[in-house]
């Protein structure tokens, strides 16, 4: 979503151009994104929380309220906009009633019970909100369900696997890089050129024809050690604008006129070497850190997705006990957090605490996890900093998903990376036993970031709403009349492992 600043400042990931504008891009660029769901703003707070109880009628009210104040600020007004937005975005998860997944559980489970689906209900496994009295679910809830219950999943008729990405069980390439980094003292091994091309669709008729569409598709960030030697292909249109190396969330800019009856598709193909890592970290050599100014934001809450709140401290204290160790630290809040089912997330602009909400639905997709597992580590006075993008195979599955990870930082070891959604792995009688923490500390590179961090901005920078106000990877799309959000989109990612990389040129 887009955040404010004077009204065609468009806040987010979005920048300007020229020379008092370099002073506002570079104090933009270090700012986070100023999400109008955010309490920071105080007239907000009040229907902030309206929202999240469920009172879509009340706050529609306080917004109209609010917006005929004389004196409203630009950013403010922004800010109000969007939170209608977020109702309407709500209402489009939301779209079941308990007959609708009844019928859609029943054609998992035929002989399911009315007794048996009020239990189930009853324990959350379905989710839902109760909007305005009545009671909408997750339009994915019927499938999240054999996530997170045994119980329904032997229910089935027919037991079909449920299946993960292809590194979420230890496997040779795992291994690979673990043996590789060790016996090369290198903690960036295994280099591997990929060739790869994202599609952005937008619908036929979204956009009236010759209107223009404004569109931006992820980008991967120069990484050392991590990935290198990024070389723009193609796109189309051919005329492109990739943002500056530094931007933390990476996008190239495209626009094309939309026509008559057609999908305006955009695309962009590139080429770039995957490292993968490893770090060998002992415990009893990691050291408390000295938290340099440097290091200070990554420690620090940051609104509304990182607060400390009581109920997060209480859980903190609960998983941590008395351990002082910061990796010890680390591994009990990275075990803590694994245990949370991995189900169908809802989109990330609807919520206004994501870490909070990870910590009470009783289930959490990847970025809902890292910004879990990042809030805790944070609390206990351990920087960490968000990594996201796609992760794909080249094993014959043609697997591709977009995902989410991060990093944190131990002394003396400095900055190493996490992935808690991929979690602990399980490592037969023959293997060594640190390959059980192999994502507390190493990465397959199988995966392309495009972001080094959540909710900041594009540039060029974007006019409307950001669809993904958090995180940027299935690509973002407006014109002039407005943002175009994920039902009238589409995304793709096709590649190709080229011949063998360079080695390493970084430890």
């Amino acid at each position: 979503m887009d955040t404010l600043l004077p009204v065609a400042l468009k806040i987010r990931r979005r920048k300007h151009g020229l020379r008092t504008v370099v002073v506002v891009l570079a104090l933009l660029l270090a700012t986070p994104l100023a999400v109008a769901g955010t309490a920071s703003n105080p007239p907000l707070t009040p229907i902030i929380a309206q929202i999240d109880a469920g009172h879509f009628q009340a706050a529609d009210t306080a917004i109209t309220d609010a917006l005929a104040q004389a004196g409203l600020s630009a950013e403010t007004r922004t800010a109000l906009a969007f939170q209608r937005e977020r109702m309407r975005r709500i209402l489009l998860d939301f779209t079941l009633s308990a007959d609708d997944v009844k019928t859609r559980v029943r054609k998992e489970i035929p002989d399911l019970s009315d007794v048996e689906f009020a239990k189930w209900n009853a324990a959350g496994l379905f989710e839902h909100q109760v909007i305005d009295g009545r009671t909408l679910y997750f339009k994915r809830s019927p499938g999240n369900l054999f996530r997170l219950s045994p119980e329904a999943v032997a229910r089935r008729a027919v037991q079909t696997p449920i299946t993960d990405g292809p590194m979420a069980s230890l496997n040779g390439h795992q291994r690979a890089i673990y043996h590789a980094a060790l016996t090369g003292h290198r903690s960036s091994v295994l280099p591997q050129r990929v060739r790869m091309t994202q599609t952005l669709t937008v619908n036929a008729d979204a956009v009236p024809a010759g209107e223009t569409v404004r569109a931006w598709i992820p980008y991967p960030q120069a990484v050392p050690g991590q990935q290198e030697d990024i070389r723009y292909v193609g796109s189309v249109p051919a005329q492109h604008q990739i943002a500056p190396a530094s931007t933390m969330q990476r996008t190239v800019y495209l626009e094309k006129p939309a026509v008559a009856g057609q999908k305006t598709v955009f695309s962009v193909t590139y080429e770039l070497t995957l490292f993968a890592q490893y770090h060998a970290l002992d415990p009893d050599k990691v050291t408390a850190e000295n938290i340099t100014p440097e290091l200070a934001p990554f420690v620090a809450e940051r609104a509304p997705h990182i607060v400390f709140t009581d109920a997060m401290r209480a859980f903190s204290r609960k998983v941590v006990g008395d351990e002082k160790n910061p990796y010890r630290i680390a591994q009990k809040l990275f075990a803590a957090v694994d245990q949370i089912p991995w189900a169908g997330a809802r989109e990330y602009s609807t919520i206004s605490n994501i870490s909070d909400y990870a910590l009470h639905a009783g289930h959490a997709d990847c970025g809902q996890q890292t910004l879990l597992l990042m809030t805790l580590l944070r609390l206990n006075g351990i920087p960490t900093r968000w990594q996201s993008g796609m992760v794909f195979s080249n094993d014959g599955t043609d697997y591709s998903n977009i995902h989410d990870w991060g990093y944190l930082y131990l002394a003396p070891y400095g900055w190493v990376p996490m992935d808690v959604t991929t979690g602990r792995l399980h490592p037969g009688p023959a293997d060594d036993k640190a390959l059980e923490w192999f994502y507390l500390g190493g990465l397959d590179n199988y995966r392309i970031a495009f972001n080094n961090d959540f909710g900041r901005h594009f540039m060029p920078p974007k006019r409307q709403f950001r669809s993904d106000d958090v995180d940027s990877q299935r690509g973002e799309a407006e014109w002039k009349g407005g943002n175009l959000y994920f039902d009238q989109t589409d995304y793709d990612f096709k590649w190709q492992v080229l011949p063998a990389a360079q080695g390493p040129r970084s430890k």
